[in-house]
């Protein structure tokens, strides 16, 4: 859907950029070639952009300006309705919002202090999770796995809800992120009212 969006606006003032939270090119490549995408896809092996940008799941999107500045906060995002049944996110209010922004410069919010006013800025615990989700995986590269999973769990237990940090390392700790693994975490979630992000409501 990425790629059909960017095709669709080819607009010389609009790019899709991808970040992919994944240990290497080689994870990302399989879904890169089936897309067939033109835009550009980075790996984010060190989770850099989800300690920037407070990601705790994906898909996660934010537009940034020409300026630099974000206009619109992270939010869940998706190309289509495929998860809307277990997500309760349907694809249409922000695709139709992206599209105007693009082809007219409407911006969801009024001003700076609204943007500012959405953006959720990360707890202690969650700073602390993220330390801890980069530590074990400095010692997972050491070779060090039973330290390492030490501190996988302990950076889950600080922030059970974000996706980016429990189920990223499932890949890494030998799990499978789609398997048997997944399903505590998914019921967790669940239970908790699907904490994703905060309604990306529009002033007015």
């Amino acid at each position: 859907m990425w790629q059909a969006l960017q095709t669709e606006l080819a607009d010389p003032t609009f790019q899709v950029l991808a970040v992919a939270l994944d240990r290497n090119a080689d994870d990302v490549r399989p879904f890169a070639e089936a897309a067939a995408a033109t835009y550009p896809i980075l790996v984010d092996s060190e989770h850099v952009v989800a300690d920037l940008y407070r990601i705790i799941n994906v898909p996660t999107g934010l537009w940034i300006d020409e300026r630099g500045r974000i206009v619109r906060p992270n939010d869940a995002v998706f190309g289509n309705d495929t998860f809307a049944h277990m997500t309760g996110v349907t694809s249409g209010p922000h695709l139709d919002a992206l599209r105007a922004w693009v082809k007219t410069g409407a911006l969801p919010f009024g001003s700076d202090a609204d943007v500012r006013a959405r953006q959720v800025l990360p707890t202690a615990d969650e700073q602390l999770a993220r330390a801890e989700y980069t530590l074990a995986w400095f010692l997972h590269r050491q070779g060090r796995t039973e330290a390492a999973e030490r501190h996988f769990l302990r950076a889950g237990e600080l922030a059970p809800h974000d996706w980016t940090i429990r189920r990223g390392s499932m890949p890494i700790r030998g799990l499978d992120p789609m398997g048997e693994a997944l399903m505590p975490l998914w019921s967790e979630w669940v239970a908790a009212g699907l904490p994703y992000y905060p309604p990306m409501k529009p002033v007015g």
